[in-house]
């Protein structure tokens, strides 16, 4: 079995720090890639059984109503599992009865919605159009829709923000009751317009401040701590996030899209003309032994559970200590070999790269 993942690259406005594959919607365009992503699907699609179906962005909600009806028929080819996990992303001012009913006449059983903060100074700051009142009012109104699998996701170590607004953000967070929080420390990209703007990131120290107090008050709310970034009520992890990170094969359709199918990782053009042309694919090759076994490694490092011996030593027929320098890092309590499993401790996981870097 494996797992989908569908970039629409369409964004009713762009954020100042976003440097993913997005265009300003346009109907005609929109309608056009969809036929583009069809003929993709068609091409690379192996009929095989699909756990996991999640859509992505840019922003999928911002499609009207003819161009969503039109993708969820191309997704209809698809032969997914009983249990299938499908999540669709949206922006919180593009929720309403229309979108939602949509989305539960097409079977997504879990949405995932960009608040981002709550503080008025942040959003604008991210040029995002919503506000506090409209977050709780719409993430309500998917609750009375049905839709219980609801993730939120945050964005803290701006520099318009302190830790007085992010124990705040984090307070409304809680109050919104859902049962899955993606957190991430903002880094500012190149070709986004912080950017260009020469905006400065915050300190290492206050950064790594917010992430100790993140993880310590969602702890104590009763989430686990699964993943860097990810936080989930007892199981309501994201089982399409977890394909990666246990670095299992998944299709990746779409403009900017990356792939792992049969050995072979691919990342899909981000040019819109290229792919309405047919020219799906910017770079695909084929992974290495070696490059499989860092992967393994790299991946299973950012969940908190971290790798399993016995599996890696199934999967590659060799010892994961013959092939990393593991003893060091263990030495040092950078790691932790405990009932079968290496993983990095919590209170560590925040310098993981340079763990990493270490044991490779």
């Amino acid at each position: 079995m494996r797992s989908v993942y569908i970039h629409i690259p369409f964004c009713n406005s762009i954020c100042s720090y976003c440097d993913f594959c997005k265009y300003l919607n346009n109907e005609l365009w929109a309608s056009n890639y969809l036929d583009s992503l069809e003929k993709e699907i068609n091409k690379y699609y192996e009929e095989d059984i699909i756990r996991t179906l999640y859509i992505g962005g840019g922003t999928p909600s911002s499609l009207s109503k003819h161009n969503l009806k039109k993708l969820f028929n191309i997704l209809k080819v698809f032969k997914i599992t009983e249990d299938c996990e499908f999540t669709f992303e949206c922006n919180v001012n593009d929720i309403n009865d229309e979108l939602l009913k949509i989305l539960k006449e097409n079977n997504v059983n879990r949405i995932s919605i960009g608040v981002e903060s709550f503080n008025k100074y942040n959003l604008k700051f991210l040029n995002r159009k919503h506000d506090k009142k409209s977050i709780i009012k719409n993430i309500k109104l998917c609750k009375e829709y049905g839709f219980d699998n609801i993730n939120v996701d945050l964005i803290y170590a701006l520099p318009t923000e302190n830790m007085s607004i992010l124990k705040s953000d984090i307070k409304s967070l809680l109050k919104l009751d859902v049962d899955h929080i993606s957190t991430y420390s903002l880094i500012i990209e190149k070709h986004t317009a912080l950017y260009n703007k020469k905006v400065k990131s915050v300190s290492e120290e206050l950064d790594y401040k917010m992430y100790k107090y993140i993880c310590k008050k969602l702890k104590r709310k009763g989430f686990y701590h699964y993943e860097v970034s990810n936080f989930a009520k007892v199981e309501k992890e994201s089982k399409h996030n977890l394909t990666y990170w246990n670095n299992q094969e998944y299709y990746g359709f779409g403009l900017g899209s990356h792939g792992y199918i049969n050995d072979m990782r691919y990342e899909n053009t981000r040019s819109y003309n290229k792919y309405i042309r047919g020219e799906y694919r910017l770079d695909e090759f084929l992974v290495s032994i070696r490059e499989e076994m860092e992967n393994e490694v790299i991946l299973g490092l950012r969940k908190l559970d971290g790798i399993s011996i016995e599996n890696f030593k199934n999967k590659f027929n060799t010892d994961i200590f013959s092939e990393f320098k593991f003893d060091e890092a263990i030495l040092k309590k950078l790691i932790i070999n405990k009932n079968g499993y290496l993983y990095i401790p919590e209170d560590k996981i925040y310098i993981m790269n340079e763990i990493i870097n270490m044991i490779l």
